[in-house]
């Protein structure tokens, strides 16, 4: 359903991002764009898989390989040296956060040709769009088990924004999670009885009920704000 593409940021740095757009009746006419932004395993193939669920969906879906800017190509698995690896980059990622938003920027832009924009992603990925959902103008964001979300906690959504927990996620406090939500009473937030990672079926840490359940809420906000 998709196919790699090349963007350019506004700084002129080229990066790679998958692209996936509606098939059949929908051919033509999106009903929007959703971004889409990795874990930090790269735009692999569980993310190709969530931006081909969006095309089905009727949304012209785009993942910006945001890794590129530090090391092209990153295609992970979910073992301890991938995670080892993927760790490593996400540290260069949030000593460049202005440089990755102008990576997503840029594929916002690209998804922008198809209307209103969303703007989702997991993990590390969950922090840039809290990151993405202050500082840039998506018109609607949803973030899974963004732990870092709590080192940005002063910021404020610009859009409206829904975040993704698990209450047994051993990387995230509880207490963080209430303390986002105590500062932000506007943004939904949702714990499920579920770890790290429960929207991933490609991982152990899959929980197939709540990954239901938060994709439910995330596609009714998009068919709110998007389109």
């Amino acid at each position: 359903m998709g196919e790699t593409i090349k963007l350019t940021a506004a700084d002129g740095h080229e990066f790679e991002a998958y692209r996936a757009e509606p098939e059949g009746d929908a051919q033509g006419s999106p009903k929007g764009g959703i971004v889409v932004i990795q874990e930090i395993f790269g735009v692999n193939a569980h993310i190709r898989e969530v931006c081909d669920g969006y095309a089905r969906q009727g949304y012209l879906a785009i993942a910006p390989a945001i890794f590129d800017r530090f090391e092209r190509g990153v295609d992970l698995g979910y073992t301890d040296d991938d995670k080892t690896i993927g760790r490593a980059l996400k540290a260069k990622g949030n000593d460049n956060l202005d440089a990755v938003l102008a990576d997503v920027k840029a594929a916002h832009d690209a998804a922008a040709t198809a209307g209103k924009v969303g703007i989702t992603g997991y993990c590390w990925g969950g922090v840039v769009v809290w990151a993405a959902a202050c500082r840039l103008g998506f018109d609607a964001a949803v973030a899974y088990y963004g732990g870092g979300i709590i080192d940005l906690n002063a910021e404020e959504p610009t859009c409206p924004t829904i975040l993704h927990f698990g209450e047994h996620d051993g990387s995230i406090p509880m207490a963080d999670v209430d303390a986002i939500s105590a500062a932000h009473p506007d943004v939904e937030v949702h714990v499920y009885d579920a770890g790290h990672g429960f929207n991933c079926d490609h991982r152990p840490e899959f929980d197939r009920e709540s990954a239901e359940i938060a994709l439910h809420i995330t596609h009714d906000l998009f068919a709110e704000h998007v389109g």
